[in-house]
């Protein structure tokens, strides 16, 4: 599909001026088809109609929207009968086709203060006794070509500017992810009720964010939520390249860590949004790790009941983990993530060159969720990982910008298939982390670093399968030195074992008041499990403590 949108739609239902707005917010071209007619003859479409016939007009029609056709960044609003040939409709193919829709009655409401003026040849529509019967019938006839359009607005209800985002919205959920689709940084798209998105994970990406923006329909002002590590090296880049691509932008810079994932820093966000007068149409983008990412999507899904919001992770576990599937959320003093929505971006940004600025523990705690994917569901890239893992903890550019993208294209397969975690395989995403987020609970999220914590939950995990009759000797055996070998903790901190199962009570997978546990058959096949002993539990952790 190419960057066009063609607006069709009968007279009086607003495509020149909505589809001028749709231009205006996208920084794209526009064109009027009837203009275009006008332009090339010379003459009025009425003087066309009188002296050649609508055969004329329709062939000169015709020849601009093929030209129109031949452009790219352009919105064209199409002649009320334009739709009618096929030879139009085969054209317009080559873009998004949205129909705007609106009822006999706005239709002539619309239309009669501009053509009072005119003669009755020069308005064929309001001539004869009954101009609203010979627009429904008009319509009626038509209706089967508008219906076949990719996307309707119903303008009746419609401010024009609402109109606008209304298209601007088709285009980031219907158009823009099928040009995402030829580019070689695209490493999935993932699927979702709200509209599908892109993940682009390649080298050196944030220079090119706000022409990024600008290709999913945001064309308004940016807010940047970030911290202060990430801040002080990536925001003026950041709002550098959304300003050149003409959006205005800011920047929120807030202290780094996972208390900062808190309600006092939502209320903090939502004065600043208010001060500087954020709209619906704005765009909320967190740049930075999980913690950025979950608070920053919690205010975009909340904010104004809604604003459009994009992750730029710079944290190789944001990046494979965080940023993708539309989970954001908060903590509460009980328990991780315990507040929150399913609220996904419009477009997932990781430019693989920020990990190289990241401290080598905050570094080391990502590769967790990578190995992850490869333990519960793909073997030969768990292999792959085992193979190159000197080459990925070095960060080489090639090896490691791969890793990263098929570790996304894994995570985005199960989210889209599983968005809401109603068919229980999103679940098997949380292998390590009824342990893991339990571990940090208690430990006041100051002790482990969430992936840390991800690794030993997983080492527990893997004890439990072996200890259920689920997981070889071998298996486990290899399973615990690829975890060590990509430098992750394979033991756990002391603990009150009070305060875990408490933390574990809370956890989002309990059903029912059942514990639900990630369990592995074999290394690359993770199952569900809700039979597991609490003594089974208690006697691995343990286990682990003992061991540290």
């Amino acid at each position: 599909m190419k960057r066009l949108i063609f607006l069709t739609g009968f007279a009086g239902t607003g495509k020149t001026t909505v589809g001028r707005l749709v231009a205006e917010r996208l920084h794209w071209d526009f064109l009027d088809t009837d203009e275009m007619v006008v332009l090339r003859a010379g003459k009025s479409i009425p003087t066309i109609f009188r002296g050649e016939g609508e055969e004329a007009f329709r062939a000169l029609e015709r020849a601009v929207l093929a030209d129109a056709a031949g452009s790219e960044d352009t919105v064209v609003s199409c002649g009320g009968g334009a739709v009618v040939d096929p030879a139009n409709r085969e054209l317009m193919q080559q873009g998004l086709v949205v129909c705007l829709e609106a009822r006999p009655e706005t239709v002539l409401a619309r239309l009669r203060p501009a053509m009072e003026a005119l003669s009755d040849e020069e308005r064929p529509l309001l001539a004869g006794p009954d101009p609203l019967e010979r627009i429904r019938s008009l319509k009626a006839e038509r209706q089967p070509v508008y219906a076949a359009a990719d996307w309707t607005v119903h303008t009746d209800p419609l401010s024009p500017e609402d109109a606008a985002n209304e298209v601007v919205r088709a285009w980031a959920q219907l158009g823009a992810p099928a040009i995402w689709a030829s580019e070689a940084d695209v490493a999935a798209v993932v699927r979702s009720e709200m509209g599908p998105y892109p993940v682009l994970v390649g080298w050196g990406l944030l220079s090119g964010l706000g022409d990024r923006l600008r290709q999913v329909g945001l064309a308004r002002s940016a807010w940047l939520v970030t911290d202060e590590h990430v801040g002080g090296l990536y925001a003026k880049q950041a709002l550098a390249s959304i300003r050149a691509a003409g959006l205005e932008g800011d920047a929120l810079v807030l202290p780094p860590g996972e208390p900062t994932k808190s309600f006092e820093s939502l209320s903090r966000i939502y004065a600043w949004l208010a001060a500087h007068h954020a709209e619906r149409g704005d765009a909320v983008i967190a740049l930075g790790g999980g913690v950025v990412g979950d608070l920053a999507g919690t205010v975009a899904a909340t904010y104004v009941r809604g604003m459009p919001f994009v992750q730029v992770p710079t944290s190789l576990l944001a990046m494979v983990d965080a940023s993708i599937g539309g989970k954001v959320a908060v903590n509460l003093p009980e328990g991780k993530n315990l507040v929150g929505a399913f609220f996904p971006p419009r477009l997932v940004l990781a430019d693989v060159a920020t990990l190289a600025t990241l401290p080598p523990r905050a570094c080391t705690e990502g590769w967790a969720e990578v190995v992850k994917h490869g333990f519960i569901l793909d073997l030969d890239y768990l292999d792959t990982l085992e193979e190159q893992a000197d080459l990925l903890k070095a960060l080489a550019p090639e090896p490691t910008v791969a890793a990263i993208a098929r570790s996304v294209a894994i995570k985005a397969a199960v989210v889209s298939r599983d968005e809401h975690e109603t068919s229980g395989l999103r679940s098997l995403l949380n292998y390590g982390h009824t342990v893991g987020h339990a571990l940090e609970a208690v430990t006041g999220y100051q002790t482990l670093l969430h992936g840390e914590a991800v690794a030993i939950g997983m080492v527990g995990a893997a004890r439990i399968s072996h200890r259920m009759g689920l997981l070889s000797s071998d298996d486990l055996a290899r399973h615990d030195a690829i975890i060590a070998r990509f430098g992750l903790p394979t033991r756990c901190p002391p603990v009150a074992m009070p305060a875990l199962h408490a933390a574990m009570r809370l956890d989002k997978k309990v059903q029912g008041g059942s514990q639900r546990w990630v369990l592995l058959e074999r290394l690359g096949l993770a199952t569900l499990h809700d039979d597991v002993p609490a003594e089974a539990v208690d006697s691995v952790i343990a286990e682990l403590m003992r061991a540290v």
